[in-house]
């Protein structure tokens, strides 16, 4: 089952609201998506703690309704 890049982004600022979030779908099939999540959320908090953070946005979609995501993540500068 497919997600819309638009859920992704929502699901992802609803968790961090003050996140910026580019998404890109990097196959077509709304399965494998790109995404830069800028947050001041992630300030202090190592590359794992931060990709946990948006994983834990996802509600447990990723591995049943997404695929595969890239993930780029920072606290702003």
């Amino acid at each position: 089952m497919a997600m819309d890049a638009g859920e992704l982004q929502t699901l992802i600022k609803e968790a961090l609201p003050d996140a910026h979030v580019e998404i890109r779908d990097l196959a077509g099939d709304g399965d494998h998506y790109a995404a830069v999540v800028i947050s001041e959320s992630f300030r202090g908090k190592s590359r794992v703690q931060q990709h946990q953070m948006v994983y834990q946005a996802l509600k447990g979609k990723m591995g049943d309704d997404l695929h595969a995501l890239a993930l780029q993540t920072s606290a702003p500068e």
